[in-house]
């Protein structure tokens, strides 16, 4: 890594940023002359019980027979399609299939409304969607408003109509299609989560696609090419680190699975024994917090404790002697080996994105035999702009930027990035495109820091800073990024913009309730019993306490609220991706924060 002139870091790639010949179709057949055997993908077979091997050759002949009944279909270069479903096998294919022949792919989240749907047909000009239940395809047909486009298909009839056409399309005709494909062509258009506003269309070219990948690959060899590498994804393949990571693995020889119902995921994970993982923290905090309370009281949660702290302390590098290799081996023993047979039992990475992770936590998995790899990027960087590497990741840090990618902080701390992985628009929004873009760099709108070595430490959105009454910004994210992690916490929301001080808007988690009631000694109790219960109140504010710790007093939490009603897609409060609706939460609880600074009855020596 450089660190250019500008103070800006960036990486040298070890490949061609250039190519015009850089596409999904190059990029996923690169290796097919050397490899064609290895195993691409493995399927779940008919029973459910087991996974089918799908060969590269296999792969890559199904997704070009695919293509040719697209063809068949009548798109052309630059028709868009959209695919409205679970994380799946014939997701991937159809994705591949249409973009290796120019057609533009707009993914759609499950969770989206119909309201979000109809705005991305419209903004898109969509010709086809293909979804993967009737369910779904009932909700586009209600938004269609009786218009011959888009022209939609369950998963069933878009196979039957799919081999039938690709029958009339001949090699010959499907190769030039391929052929006609350059770099600078658009891939996909994926809508942003749109916590304001209607969600805006991010334009990612086949470049961006190719050059995404290849990165990851430079970046992160010890993950990619290890001998046997697998990944099991069930992370929406609407979300653009998802997709990225699809097509990594797909270039790199990383084996593939699909889990389409979460449900199924830990019996999927058992049989399938991943040795990768593609999560968001949220998911490491929910694994570490069921593996505490299945613990229970007394003794057991003593000895999981322990076993926690031998983990951190192991990560940590400070156990020294035949004492201390003792302790481990009982910690692996009686702990940490069951939480790593939990997720297959072969699991030695972790890619986790979308947040923070909580560097104890992190530490925590490492000595619990999981390397935790954590990467920044948002949807305008095609996935990962940065990332830590191994074998010691900066833990605490979202690491230092990709190759072929430039990464500075702007006056203000706002971090900018540039290089080949940068999306070349939003679609039909120039307003939009021409704020984002400016002078060379994507301003991102995430705050950070970098530290010495390079490494990026994401604070927050800029839009989301709050300024209390005394002057002071707060980014709310450090102090909510924290909370969250614990296993008493679904959501956190803080406010205090132009107020006198910080206070915290909390939901329950009801589903960890239960038991960390039963191991704290409580007796059972409904979420609005618990919203007043002591041990409850007094386990949030000491987790409120060690939050303030690590930030300055005018940062601090003062005050905290526990409000009934957890943030869901059915009540506006998130987006199809699963983020807080700040604004819609602030404008919903407007009466509860006024009545927090109307009667502050906090000890006057804290006023």
């Amino acid at each position: 890594m450089k660190k250019l002139r500008d103070g800006s870091l960036y990486e040298k790639p070890r490949f061609s940023v250039d190519d015009p010949n850089q596409t999904i179709y190059w990029l996923i057949t690169r290796r097919l002359k050397d490899h064609p055997n290895r195993t691409a993908v493995r399927v779940k077979n008919s029973l459910g019980t087991g996974w089918k091997r799908v060969s590269l050759a296999e792969y890559i002949e199904l997704a070009r027979r695919g293509a040719r009944g697209l063809i068949g279909m009548g798109l052309k270069p630059g028709d868009t399609i959209c695919i409205l479903g679970s994380t799946s096998y014939e997701w991937a294919l159809l994705d591949a299939a249409a973009m290796s022949i120019g057609v533009v792919v707009v993914p759609i989240y499950e969770t989206s409304s119909a309201e979000q749907i109809e705005w991305m047909l419209e903004d898109t000009g969509a010709k086809m969607v293909f979804t993967d239940s009737t369910a779904h395809a009932e909700l586009v047909n209600s938004v269609r408003r009786g218009q011959e486009n888009p022209q939609v298909f369950t998963s069933q009839q878009a196979r039957t109509r799919l081999d039938q056409e690709a029958l009339k399309i001949g090699t010959a005709e499907l190769d030039e299609r391929i052929a006609a494909v350059r770099a600078d062509d658009l891939a996909t258009i994926v809508y942003t989560s749109g916590t304001t506003g209607k969600p805006k269309g991010v334009e990612i070219t086949h470049g961006n696609f190719a050059r995404a990948a290849l990165s990851i690959e430079q970046a992160e060899p010890d993950l990619v090419f290890e001998e046997g590498a697998n990944l099991l994804l069930f992370l929406p393949l609407a979300h653009i680190m998802a997709r990225i990571i699809n097509y990594t693995a797909l270039t790199t020889g990383v084996q593939l699975g699909y889990v389409p119902n979460i449900k199924n995921l830990l019996a999927d994970l058992a049989t399938f024994r991943p040795s990768i993982l593609l999560v968001v923290p949220r998911v490491l905090e929910k694994v570490y917090n069921a593996a505490e309370a299945k613990a229970g009281a007394g003794l057991r949660r003593k000895i999981f404790r322990w076993a926690a702290n031998v983990a951190v302390k192991d990560a940590t590098k400070r156990f020294r002697g035949p004492w201390h290799r003792l302790q481990r081996g009982v910690a692996n023993k009686l702990v940490l080996s069951k939480l790593r047979e939990a997720v297959g039992g072969r699991v030695r990475w972790a890619v986790s994105a979308g947040a923070p992770l909580g560097t104890r936590l992190g530490r925590f998995y490492r000595g619990a035999g999981i390397t935790v790899i954590e990467a920044w990027g948002l949807t305008e960087t095609t996935g990962a702009a940065t990332a830590t590497r191994p074998p010691n990741p900066a833990l605490g840090t979202v690491g230092i930027p990709m190759a072929g990618t430039t990464v500075k902080l702007d006056k203000d701390g706002e971090v900018l990035v540039k290089g080949a992985i940068v999306f070349r628009g939003y679609h039909n929004n120039p307003e939009a495109t021409a704020e984002a873009l400016r002078d060379g760099w994507y301003h991102t709108g995430d705050i950070g820091t970098i530290d010495k070595k390079g490494n990026l430490t994401i604070t927050g959105r800029k839009k989301h800073l709050i300024v209390t009454a005394g002057g002071k910004n707060v980014a709310p994210a450090v102090l909510e990024d924290r909370l969250v992690s614990h296993p008493l916490i679904s959501q956190v929301v803080v406010v205090g913009d132009q107020k006198p001080f910080i206070s915290a808007l909390i939901t329950l988690d009801e589903q960890m309730l239960p038991a960390w009631l039963k191991s704290h000694g409580e007796p059972e109790m409904t979420p609005a019993q618990a919203r007043e219960c002591p041990a409850v109140l007094a386990s949030l504010q000491r987790a409120i306490e060690r939050t303030n710790r690590q930030v300055s007093r005018a940062e601090s939490i003062r005050k905290f609220k526990i409000i009934p009603d957890d943030f869901t897609l059915e009540n506006g409060m998130l987006t199809p991706s699963l983020k807080v609706k700040r604004e819609v939460v602030l404008e919903r609880y407007a009466g509860v924060i006024e009545d927090i600074y109307t009667h502050d009855d906090r000890p006057k020596a804290e006023k």
